[in-house]
């Protein structure tokens, strides 16, 4: 048996993940506070900002992946907030990144010794790992948190057999990308111009790599950008 453990596979590019997976035969299980609309995925609900509650999801997740040949560790779940360097107090910043990288800290604490040689642990960033642009002040420090993360973790499972990528995807047509622009349709025109095929990416295109990523392991410690071609300015 194989196994996919997505966190967020409830909407967006997770819930595209999970759809990707568990038509190729794995058993997908969906670490988040709402239900995957995919068919067959195990919904382990939980409070991933909570370490307690996340340690308890990593215990029950123990025997099903006991038997299993290969895992795809996906740390998908995020949160993204309108901020700025003046305007985002410590309390919100401890928030986001409790989210998006203290809670992968603890899933990789509990899950990673329980992973078999070729599996993969996939942190899924963003073009803003590597860059920033001004009114997401705490989402931009959690991406590049993630950057780290990943080449920390590609340097420390040195000859173990898993595999690790960051998947940066550029502008991607999901709840919460609409949600941060105010699900304005000119505003969402004009973000989805920014890239050379004039639209924003699907999160399918997306679950589409991620998948690729956790079959191919010669990509250990790389950063996989899936942006359509962004325009820099």
């Amino acid at each position: 048996m194989k196994a996919a453990i997505i966190t967020g596979a409830s909407t967006g590019i997770g819930s595209a993940c999970a759809a990707a997976f568990s038509a190729s035969g794995y058993r997908v299980f969906n670490l988040a506070r709402r239900a995957c609309p995919v068919a067959g995925v195990t919904d382990m609900p939980c409070d991933l900002s909570d370490a307690a509650d996340s340690a308890r999801v990593c215990a029950a997740l123990g025997r099903p992946i006991a038997d299993c040949s290969s895992v795809a560790l996906i740390h998908n779940a995020s949160q993204m907030r309108k901020d700025s360097v003046a305007q985002c107090d410590s309390d919100s910043l401890r928030q986001v990144l409790g989210v998006n990288v203290v809670a992968i800290n603890t899933l990789n604490q509990h899950l990673l010794p329980q992973l078999p040689a070729t599996s993969s642990v996939l942190y899924v960033g963003s073009t803003l790992a590597e860059k920033a642009v001004p009114g997401t002040f705490s989402y931009v420090v959690s991406k590049h948190a993630q950057l780290g993360m990943m080449r920390a973790t590609c340097q420390d499972l040195m000859g173990c057999g898993i595999h690790t990528a960051l998947i940066c995807p550029g502008f991607t047509d999901t709840e919460m990308l609409r949600t941060h622009l105010g699900d304005d349709d000119q505003v969402v025109r004009s973000i989805a111009a920014m890239n050379s095929y004039n639209r924003l990416i699907q999160p399918g295109e997306i679950a589409e790599l991620i998948h690729w990523a956790h079959h191919n392991p010669v990509i250990n410690g790389s950063v996989l950008h899936a942006n359509l071609g962004q325009r820099e300015h």
